[in-house]
Formats: C-alpha cells, sequence, structure tokens
C-alpha cells in the first residue's frame, strides 16, 4: 500500500495572505507540504497534471483545497466548479477562504459543493485559529474516502 503525504493545496494570489496562512499552519504545528497556486489556472494545471505540473500524478490529490474567491485568470467559483464536474477530483475537500462578505459568493460556493466556507478574519489571532482548527479537522478528523473510490 502506498502512502502519500496529505498535501494542502492553497490557492490565494495575495500574498500577505500566502504568508500568513502558512505562518498560521506552521505556528500550530500542522506540518502537511503546502501547494502554493496563485491564481485558478495553477491551481487547475496542478490538480489535473497539465500547464506547469505536467507530468505529476493527478491520483495524488490534495487531502484539502484551501481556496479563495477572487483569483486572476479563473476565479475561485470557476475552480470549485471544474473540481466538482471531474470525477477524479470530485471527492477532494475544498474549503473556501476567503475575504468576500457577498451573500452570493457563499450561496453558489455551496451550490457549486464547496465543503465549507470561511471568512478570513482580519486580526491575525482571529486568522491563525481559523486555519488550525481547519487544519485539525480537514487533515487529523476527517476520514478522507479510499483512494480509487
Amino acid at each position: 500500500m502506498i502512502v502519500r503525504e496529505r498535501v494542502i493545496l492553497l490557492v490565494e494570489d495575495n500574498p500577505d495572505d500566502q504568508v500568513l496562512t502558512q505562518r498560521a499552519l506552521a505556528r500550530n504545528n500542522i506540518l502537511n507540504p503546502v501547494v502554493l497556486a496563485k491564481d485558478g489556472v495553477e491551481a487547475l494545471d496542478y490538480l489535473f497534471g497539465t500547464g506547469a505540473y505536467a507530468g505529476r500524478d493527478p491520483s495524488a490529490l490534495p487531502a484539502v483545497v484551501l481556496l479563495d474567491l477572487k483569483l486572476p485568470k479563473v476565479d475561485g467559483l470557476e475552480v470549485l466548479q471544474r473540481i466538482r464536474s471531474d470525477e477524479r477530483t470530485r471527492p477532494t475537500p475544498v474549503v473556501i477562504l476567503t475575504s468576500s462578505k457577498e451573500e452570493q459568493d457563499l450561496v453558489n460556493g455551496y451550490k457549486l459543493g464547496c465543503n465549507s466556507y470561511v471568512h478570513k478574519p482580519v486580526d491575525f489571532t482571529q486568522f491563525s485559529e481559523a486555519v488550525r482548527t481547519l487544519g485539525l479537522y480537514w487533515l487529523i478528523l476527517n476520514e478522507p474516502p479510499p483512494m480509487g473510490r
């Protein structure tokens, strides 16, 4: 049996939020590898093993995708729609982690199949706690489906 690392795919274009998220993970001893995608195209390339990630095994899916909504090239809702429309990536947990407080984004996120929708707190301590809670739940407590099912 092949044991794979439980990778976090962080899809975030804001450099400050990238650093804050990675710092919050490290501060809370969540040491899983983090793959950073700076836009929607890069996220999809990683997930499907295309573009800059051609040759990457697309069956090695992340344990969780932390997805911002306001992304360049392909926005977060379209990334989510593509994840859910493909049988290979459909079971992958997707947590929308965004500063958007637009009710329509919340509604559309759940309509498209996100597993959770979290507003990024402005305060670092609150942000760190939110990231810690997400990490503990999705990486430790959540039981993923068996590979290949």
